[in-house]
């Protein structure tokens, strides 16, 4: 039976949220099928190469699909919610989500030098490192914090709260 158990990252800009994602799923990988979906709020991310087939099917602007022995690549020029992409997936049992701090997940946010109070409304936990002092912080009772160079204590609170979906 598929567990699907979901959670969620955030935090500002090179915070170390793909860095720990990577961690996680490395480790989560050895025992579970694990899935990610990295939100790319300013469009940043390229996947192809332009002139390759590919790339030209994708211009045309219809739902592109490549697929090989090893892979299968999908290019949409739609927007997807969550939901569709888990169905799209399907088959995990951990979905690790980068970004989209507006679904509702359980949501640990990444910090390093410094903690954005203005995350707190949306995390259940906070992962830091030894640069950042809690003490400094009014850091509220219901927030879990978790030491970002500790991923096996990270895994056992996503093992703990992470959401079925």
């Amino acid at each position: 039976m598929k567990k699907r158990l979901a959670v969620a990252f955030t935090g500002p800009s090179n915070s170390g949220k793909t860095t720990i994602i990577e961690k996680v799923a490395r480790i989560l990988i050895s025992e579970y099928r694990v899935a990610i979906v990295k939100n790319d709020p300013k469009d940043k991310a390229t996947f192809d190469v332009e002139g390759k087939d590919s790339w030209k099917f994708f211009q045309t602007g219809a739902e592109v699909v490549v697929t090989s022995p090893t892979r299968t690549t999908y290019f949409s020029h739609r927007k997807k919610s969550i939901e569709e992409i888990i169905r799209m997936v399907d088959d995990f049992d951990y979905l690790l989500v980068e970004g989209l701090k507006t679904l509702p997940l359980p949501r640990i946010a990444i910090f390093r030098n410094a903690i954005d109070e203005s995350y707190f409304s949306y995390s259940e936990a906070i992962a830091i490192d030894d640069s950042i002092d809690p003490n400094d912080y009014e850091i509220p009772p219901a927030i879990d914090i978790l030491d970002l160079n500790d991923v096996e204590q990270i895994i056992g609170w996503i093992k703990t709260h992470a959401k079925a979906v």
